[in-house]
């Protein structure tokens, strides 16, 4: 195990520590005999096309057949980089005191929370992840919270504003009872065991119970009534939200709601900054949706903050651990990294998961079994969510600064005035307007990227372009919960989005078919258990990964082909994360959501269709004695596993009555589709 010590200490106390993972040297031996498996295939295959050049179909079927194996084998190359040296990393925040000596030490954090719809993303979702990460173990006058409302509502404003309130009690409380749960939904949610401060949880549970149902009514209400007013500055704040303002056409609004200069909590203690932002925005002018808004936010904190250290969150992922922000200093202040460390990235871990996680939504490969292979090389892609980012990485390679346009923005400029001045809010406006990136080098050189629907992947892969390096740090306390989608259309329109920006046989060969099946789900397998899965969850993650297929990969590739050649328009769906009982009831039975009629539903439902008749025709050809058992294995094989994965396809087409089964709609027209390319190919197969 590698270790670093903290600089000027013994041996004794190191920072952080690095381990090559005990399966390593199985990997890299199973890559080079499944490598030979391959070769030994393409052989197969070439000497197969050689023979069925007799008739033009019997060609382009084995030209087919070659074509999909070249895709799958592109697909396993491509991911055996992950494999070759996965590595663990481990902080220890104990030793930090080495390094900081006391809390004028601790380098000021930047957080950037970005929320865009009070109704798809509930704002008391806001409000606990907010709460969450002011109440970190950190000097509270080095945190600033920048809570980024790209829809431009008042009621995240007013939901932001009550958090303020209840802020005062909840951080004060945290730190009187070390209490772990951080985000008050969480810990009033969980039973305890009567603690001696039993009375005052109840009392500031009562509180936050009642701003709860403030914040809750004025979402119901849709806009926030004067009697909600606690002082003359908070109505002068909302009197922005004029006739004329609307989600896509508004002025910028930035509101500060704490300032650590002047807030103080119940007991007199320093509150952390806390500033809403709303940029502008116009439909005369591109605002480029999450990217768009976080460079807004890198623009405003550096004339308000410049803090050097950033953390970018989702708005529905709290904090579970308060000392994340230690763990991630361990690396960030460590002088053997500093030099070309990007980004520390946590994983993405989600509550409310049910038994068998039947939509794959813990996507384990991704948050998990990839970022420990990647780590080993250059390091994890950055995920949009718990990554504590080095200001500096925003501006150009490690060794060559990209300076901004002005001098206010730059990485290193001292920030010396108060963050209510009225030349800071008034540069501040200025660096939020909707055109203030014209002719600028932001998006392209400077800040997130531009150029993708999934601009966390195309930034880390721009930083590591240019030198930057990442870690992925996995600590045995999840450092950030968050919500997943409970119906399939969610989880496929999520998935879609991530696919479009991501994109800007039998005889003597039937032992190696059967190897490179068996070996692939077989390592697949095993670093799903080994990463904490179980078998129920791994077949239901091979089966998303079948459904995601001829669904959202399929419409992905078609909308950004479109889009190419300018037929059609991206757009950014939020991914609904309000909670519906009776999905609730049935997700957390293993019932497949299919209620809401989609167009992807089309190609995936004739598809479970197509293989389901192949499957038994293929069955009834072997009984009748039409063709042998032996010749018809593999085809029969592939048929019946994705018809066995299709099970839940069948079950809402024909089973099911209640609300979430498939629209009869969808039904037919899949199955007409099914028919017209089962008749085609006979038709061709016929004539040949």
């Amino acid at each position: 195990m590698e270790r670093t010590t903290a600089p000027g200490a013994t041996h004794a106390s190191p920072l952080n520590a690095t381990r090559l993972m005990r399966r390593t040297a199985l990997n890299r031996a199973f890559a080079a005999v499944y490598a030979c498996a391959i070769a030994a295939l393409f052989y197969h295959h070439v000497l197969q096309l050689s023979k069925s050049s007799t008739t033009l179909i019997t060609f382009f079927l084995s030209l087919s057949l070659l074509l999909s194996d070249l895709v799958l084998a592109f697909m396993w190359i491509t991911t055996q980089s992950f494999r070759m040296r996965p590595i663990r990393r481990e902080a220890f925040p104990e030793n930090l005191k080495q390094v900081v000596v006391d809390d004028k030490g601790f380098p000021a954090l930047d957080v950037f929370i970005c929320t865009a719809d009070p109704y798809k993303e509930p704002t008391m979702g806001v409000v606990n992840t907010t709460l969450s990460v002011m109440a970190y173990d950190y000097p509270t006058n080095k945190v600033s919270v920048y809570v980024s409302d790209d829809g431009g509502s008042q009621l995240t404003l007013f939901a932001s504003m009550e958090a303020a309130k209840f802020a005062r009690h909840w951080l004060p409380f945290c730190r009187k009872n070390d209490i772990v749960e951080r985000s008050p939904g969480v810990y009033f949610s969980s039973d305890h065991d009567h603690p001696p401060f039993f009375s005052e949880i109840e009392s500031i549970k009562t509180m936050y119970y009642s701003m709860k149902a403030r914040v809750e009514n004025i979402v119901e209400r849709g806009k926030v009534g004067e009697e909600y007013f606690a002082s003359e500055q908070e109505h002068e704040a909302f009197n922005k939200w004029t006739a004329g303002f609307t989600r896509q056409d508004h002025p910028t609004v930035i509101q500060v709601i704490l300032d650590s200069d002047k807030d103080r909590d119940i007991t007199g203690h320093v509150m952390p900054n806390l500033i809403y932002v709303s940029r502008e925005k116009s439909r005369t002018s591109p605002h480029h949706f999450k990217a768009g808004a976080l460079n807004v936010l890198l623009r405003v904190s550096a004339i308000m903050t410049n803090a050097p250290i950033i953390l970018t969150q989702d708005c529905d992922m709290y904090s579970n651990d308060a000392q994340t922000p230690l763990r991630a200093l361990c690396y960030l202040l460590d002088p053997k990294f500093q030099s070309n460390l990007a980004y520390l990235q946590f994983p993405q871990r989600f509550n409310g998961i049910n038994r068998t996680d039947i939509y794959a939504c813990t996507f384990i490969r991704l948050f998990q079994i990839n970022p420990f292979g990647m780590d080993g090389l250059l390091g994890p892609n950055y995920v949009g969510t718990g990554c504590f980012f080095n200001r500096r990485a925003f501006f150009g390679a490690p060794s060559s600064l990209v300076p901004p346009e002005i001098p206010e923005l730059s990485p290193g400029h001292t920030v010396d005035k108060s963050i209510q001045s009225r030349s800071t809010l008034t540069m501040a406006h200025h660096v939020a307007n909707c055109n203030y990136e014209n002719h600028t080098k932001w998006g392209s050189k400077i800040g997130i990227r531009y150029g993708s629907l999934v601009e966390d992947f195309y930034t880390g892969y721009r930083l590591k372009c240019e030198g930057w390096k990442s870690m992925f740090l996995y600590p045995d306390r999840a450092a950030f919960y968050g919500d997943s989608p409970i119906n399939l259309v969610d989880v496929l329109n999520q998935t879609k989005r991530w696919a479009i920006g991501l994109l800007e046989v039998s005889e003597q060969w039937f032992l190696l078919y059967v190897f490179l099946f068996l070996g692939s789900y077989g390592q697949d397998f095993l670093d799903f258990f080994l990463a904490g899965g179980t078998l129920e969850s791994w077949w239901n993650e091979q089966r998303m990964w079948m459904i995601r297929g001829p669904s959202c990969y399929l419409f992905g590739l078609v909308e950004y082909l479109l889009t190419s050649i300018g037929i059609s328009a991206q757009g950014f769906n939020v991914t609904s994360k309000v909670l519906d009982d009776e999905q609730s009831k049935k997700y957390e039975q293993g019932i497949f959501e299919f209620g809401v009629s989609s167009p992807m539903f089309v190609p995936l439902t004739a598809a479970a269709i197509i293989n389901l008749v192949s499957f038994f025709g293929g069955l009834v050809r072997v009984c009748t004695g039409s063709c042998r058992w032996e010749g018809a294995f593999v085809q029969m094989f592939i048929a019946g596993f994705v018809t066995l994965n299709c099970w839940p396809i069948y079950e809402a087409m024909v089973l099911r009555s209640d609300k979430g089964r498939m629209p009869t709609k969808t039904t037919l027209i899949s199955t007409f589709l099914a028919s017209a390319l089962y008749i085609a190919s006979f038709l061709a197969l016929r004539r040949n």
